[in-house]
């Protein structure tokens, strides 16, 4: 794999501001009735700084084609997914504010997984409101080889029992949802709605569940279970794929300052793992 030690450090900023109409969006999508916000609520940022790439520009898994023009590398394993973070929120953002963003590349692991080469991008982002800093966040995505040749079924572990749960909501993920949180975040990766390329090119089962939608959904169980809470730190991990096509579980466990949080899927394996402190 190449080196790509040298990129680390470089940063870009970009401009925007926090409107109102995403927001009811957003809001709609996590079926709650339409609001006026006076602030963004908590991971509601991640509506702003969308990607803007020509359509001319677009590769062919739907996220722009990667040359040495843009500010990540030109990765060439082909398939990508932002697989956690940790978000610190400094100060409430106000609706109407005008937002800068700097990105800077914290970090670049190579490393080798059971399905081969991988390669994790840590980037920070920092971002201020009207000049006061807002939100300081650290995004890991992950590179990962092609997907295999489909090999004979290998029989699944078995399910632990459920891990105890404060709280528990169910969700069908189902392709209007994706769609729906594709077109909010602009997102154009081809996993989360074309069904043939999900599975014949990146080799997943169905259609994916974004990761950040995952820990949005999370982040809204924890708010509609704790009314009138203010987070401060958040972090989530992915574990594995989700997959439309069958109901998942949005679980809480409390803990002093705070609360766990994991998704499972049908069959009870959690799938991502996310921790909120106040």
């Amino acid at each position: 794999m190449d080196d790509f030690s040298a990129w680390v450090g470089r940063s870009e900023t970009r401009e925007d501001s926090a409107t109102a109409a995403p927001l009811a969006g957003l809001a709609a999508l996590l079926d709650h009735d339409a609001s006026r916000p006076d602030t963004v609520p908590p991971l509601g940022h991640w509506l702003n700084f969308l990607p803007d790439a020509r359509q001319s520009a677009i590769g062919a898994d739907g996220h722009p084609r990667r040359d040495d023009n843009g500010l990540l590398p030109p990765i060439p394993l082909p398939r990508r997914m932002w697989a956690g973070g940790r978000v610190e929120f400094l100060a409430p953002i106000p609706v109407g504010a005008a937002l800068t963003r700097i990105t800077t590349i914290e970090a670049i692991r190579p490393k080798r997984g059971a399905s081969g080469d991988l390669l994790f991008v840590t980037l920070r982002h920092d971002i201020t409101a009207d000049g006061v800093p807002a939100i300081r966040e650290e995004q890991d995505l992950v590179y990962r080889a092609p997907a295999a040749a489909a090999a004979a079924p290998v029989e699944p572990s078995p399910v632990p029992d459920p891990e105890p749960a404060d709280a528990v909501r169910s969700v069908s993920p189902d392709p209007v949802l994706l769609f729906r949180y594709s077109a909010l975040t602009f997102n154009a990766h081809r996993i989360h709605y074309d069904r043939d390329y999900a599975q014949g090119v990146e080799g997943y089962a169905g259609l994916v569940v974004h990761g950040p939608l995952i820990a949005t959904l999370l982040m809204d169980h924890y708010l509609r279970e704790t009314p009138g809470a203010a987070p401060k730190f958040f972090n989530f991990r992915a574990e594995a794929p989700l997959i439309d096509g069958a109901p998942f579980d949005l679980c809480l466990a409390r803990q002093e300052g705070g609360a766990r949080l994991w998704a499972r899927d049908a069959a009870g394996r959690p799938t991502m793992r996310a921790e909120v402190t106040t």
